[in-house]
């Protein structure tokens, strides 16, 4: 409304002078030029003085009327628990965490004495029972599968695509099976 106001007062002084709709020093003129008592808005409030108890006990009964968020065991876990975010957050952190160990471990190794060069590893994984060797590879190999194949359905998600209840489902299986294959490919193969 105040804006129709500014407006039509500009184009009728443009119509007295041709070159005043082109200036800018006119502008706030003309907004202060209006009438703005309709931008002004009343309402009615009393406000009381109370005391601290009182305030307190006000304060304590309106949080009883807030609502309640519902406990972890309102959800369905076959939904949320093993493909959705709390897995690929977990071995998110499994992974980075162990990157974060093994390079601090590899810049000490020198001032203390270890052996973490790669001639040293892979003589100790030689070593290794296949059994052994085997239950490494895929303790390594599943969060980054799972990861990385849950990032993806994290992408697509990301597009709005795939939020049914039934697609849910499915991706969460597609998830877990393609993490399981690429762990067991992983450790079959390479």
């Amino acid at each position: 409304m105040i804006a129709q106001r500014v407006g039509i007062r500009a184009l009728r002084q443009a119509a007295v002078k041709p070159n005043a709709l082109f200036m800018t020093q006119n502008l706030p003129r003309l907004a202060l030029a209006t009438n703005a008592t309709g931008l002004q808005i009343s309402r009615g409030a009393s406000t009381q003085k109370i005391s601290e108890s009182e305030a307190q006990s006000i304060l304590a009964s309106q949080r009883r009327q807030r609502p309640v968020s519902p406990h972890l065991t309102a959800y369905d876990y076959s939904q949320t628990w093993f493909g959705a975010s709390i897995w690929t957050r977990i071995t998110g952190q499994a992974l980075s965490t162990s990157l974060y160990a093994f390079s601090l471990a590899y810049l000490v190794a020198p001032l203390t004495g270890w052996h973490v060069e790669s001639a040293t590893l892979a003589d100790a994984a030689a070593s290794l029972s296949p059994v052994v060797k085997t239950g490494l590879k895929m303790v390594v190999a599943w969060p980054f599968f799972f990861h990385f194949s849950n990032g993806i359905r994290h992408l697509v998600w990301d597009f709005a695509v795939g939020f049914k209840k039934q697609t849910i489902q499915q991706t969460s299986y597609l998830v877990l099976g393609a993490s399981i294959v690429g762990t067991l490919g992983a450790v079959f193969l390479l």
